[in-house]
């Protein structure tokens, strides 16, 4: 069964970086798509970038040239490094494992999910 394990987080000034690390302490038979999403106080949880099971990246667009997300091909693990930080980037991130290739811009019920860890971008 499928763990999810979340590290990183915390608290950084806009401009800066952050880099968020996932994996698998459970068993990990399958390779799954994995990816990022993330939630702020009142909104529901949104996508932020994922891999697909071929490796392909995928970013939404408000993160597109800032972020950049990669994924160990051989285990069920997956990075997110943040650059360039802006307050609406402060929510809560969740990393995400699947077996299909199909990411809805909102959260849907399915696959596995870590705990979450909070990013805050504020001066």
């Amino acid at each position: 069964q499928v763990q999810l394990v979340e590290s990183g987080g915390g608290l950084v000034q806009p401009g800066g970086s952050l880099s968020l690390s996932c994996a698998d302490s459970g068993s990990g038979d399958s390779i799954y798509a994995m990816g990022w999403y993330r939630q702020s106080p009142g909104n529901k949880r949104e996508l932020v970038a994922f891999v697909s099971r071929a490796g392909s990246s995928n970013y939404r667009d408000f993160v597109k040239g800032r972020f950049t997300i990669s994924r160990d091909g051989a285990k069920n693990s997956v990075s997110l490094y943040m650059n360039n930080l802006k307050p609406e980037d402060t929510a809560i991130y969740y990393c995400h494992a699947k077996k299909g290739d199909t990411w809805p811009l909102v959260a849907s019920r399915g696959g596995y999910w870590g705990q979450g860890t909070q990013v805050t971008v504020s001066s």
